[in-house]
């Protein structure tokens, strides 16, 4: 036993490691994922800021050209702008105005940084910078746009909203729409000579993210209930067969003593017969004789017990069934029974009816009835009285002996249990004997049930429903 808990104590702890690891890289990967979304924010927030560009200065282009006089640019400069990667790598964004002027900035490229990309954002800025001027930044269209770029890379959040604010992050256009509440904020730079930025409010994010991890997490939970309800069975069954085996063990050593005991009383009694003059005194050979004619019974009722045991490895029983007459079967056994020393025995037969017949194995279905009117003869008093009543359907044992504490009565069936009894010992037994009943009766398409109380007695009850063989 030291062995299997020093065992089962490695086994989950390698166990506890083993998820402490999944849960260290599933936090990981909540990470990493977690940053793909957010870069996914931000590129859409960023192709929302020019969509919105493209947008607006549509709209602006037909309202100018709709309303030439209401054009009230006073002089302010149009421009058309490009940008341009150089020899040297560099890109080279330019300003071309309506009067001639023409503005260029060199700007170079960081780290790993996609031409296109940086391009698209010089020209952005420097788009809003011409036409921001003109025609402010619509924040409810921000919104709308900004929505449907994130559902095109898969996020749904309940939420959106973008307001402006400036490098210190004081707001400078408020939307409306942004209250109260738990947000997930993230902003980029759409202006970096006005010093203006987006702030960009969506539902947190920790439900996409999750579900992203879905069939992980789910994966890895049920791996862990599988290992869990595994290692449960196992320890069960384990424990099971330990205690089945330390039953076993004490079965055998209570079976090899008694197996003693009464060999060595009727050896000593065949012995006297053998060494000393009983011719003339017969009460004395009679004596000796009953001597060993009980300890012969008893050894040939140990047998019994070791049969029954042999029974339930070979998975096989042979029976021999037969038509067997109950109210004469019953009286021979009772006859029998009736014939035991040690205490007053009183056991009366009932049939209800004098025809009533089973088919059975006539020397299994003997050694079931031997077995309960034996229990009820050693589980009771100074003197017993048992009543064995038979009628079409059940045979009934009842006895008024001590009774089965009802804490006991679902385990009496169960091989090796034996009823606790404290400090008594006059009462042997090995606890295969309700076993063997219950399995011999099964295999005969029989059942037994018990009804008991501490102090009133026991009726066990054969069930002969289905007992055709």
């Amino acid at each position: 036993m030291k062995s299997f808990r020093t065992n089962s104590i490695i086994f989950i702890s390698l166990i506890l490691a083993i998820f402490c690891c999944n849960i260290y890289y599933l936090a990981n990967l909540y990470r990493s994922i977690q940053h793909s979304v957010e870069r996914d924010v931000i590129a859409a927030l960023v192709d929302a800021d020019i969509d919105e560009l493209w947008t607006r200065a549509e709209n602006a282009q037909v309202e100018a050209t709709a309303n030439p006089e209401d054009d009230d640019s006073n002089g302010r400069p149009h421009g058309a702008i490009s940008a341009a990667q150089d020899s040297s790598g560099h890109i080279v964004s330019t300003t071309h105005y309506p009067d001639g002027t023409v503005s260029s900035e060199k700007v170079e490229l960081k780290g790993d940084e996609h031409f296109s990309n940086r391009c698209i954002e010089i020209i952005g800025s420097q788009f809003h910078a011409v036409l921001d001027y003109y025609v402010p930044v619509d924040l409810a269209l921000m919104d709308t746009i900004f929505t449907r770029h994130l559902n095109k890379k898969g996020i749904f959040p309940e939420f959106v909203g973008v307001e402006i604010i400036d490098a210190k992050g004081d707001v400078v256009r408020n939307n409306p729409n942004i209250g109260d509440g738990r947000h997930d904020i993230f902003s980029i730079c759409y202006n970096p000579g006005g010093g203006l930025y987006y702030r960009a409010y969506i539902t947190p994010l920790t439900r996409h993210i999750l579900s992203e991890m879905a069939g992980v997490i789910g994966t890895v939970l049920l791996l862990v209930a599988a290992f869990a309800l595994a290692f449960r069975y196992l320890f069960r069954t384990v424990s099971k067969f330990r205690t089945l085996e330390e039953m076993k063990d004490d079965f055998i050593n209570n079976m090899t003593h008694e197996l003693k005991t009464p060999i060595a009383i009727a050896y000593s009694a065949n012995d006297a017969l053998l060494n000393f003059d009983t011719t003339n005194d017969p009460s004395r050979k009679k004596e000796y004789l009953e001597i060993a004619n009980r300890q012969l019974r008893h050894l040939g009722e140990l047998v019994e017990s070791i049969l029954a045991m042999s029974m339930e490895r070979r998975k096989s029983m042979p029976l021999r069934p037969e038509k067997i007459l109950l109210a004469s079967f019953m009286e021979e056994i009772a006859e029998a029974q009736r014939t035991r020393c040690g205490k007053k025995i009183n056991i009366s037969v009932v049939v209800l009816e004098d025809d009533i017949s089973v088919v059975a194995d006539r020397s299994h279905l003997g050694n079931v009835m031997n077995n309960l009117i034996d229990n009820a003869i050693k589980y009771s008093g100074d003197s017993v009285d048992i009543t064995v009543t038979v009628d079409a359907g059940s045979i009934a044992v009842a006895d008024n002996g001590i009774g089965i504490p009802s804490k006991s009565i679902p385990y009496i069936f169960n091989k090796f249990y034996r009823v606790p009894q404290g400090d008594r010992q006059d009462v042997s037994g090995y606890g295969i004997g309700l076993y063997y009943v219950r399995e011999v009766l099964g295999k005969m398409g029989m059942s037994i049930s018990v009804c008991s109380r501490m102090g009133g007695g026991s009726v066990f009850t054969i069930r002969l429903s289905g007992n055709e063989v």
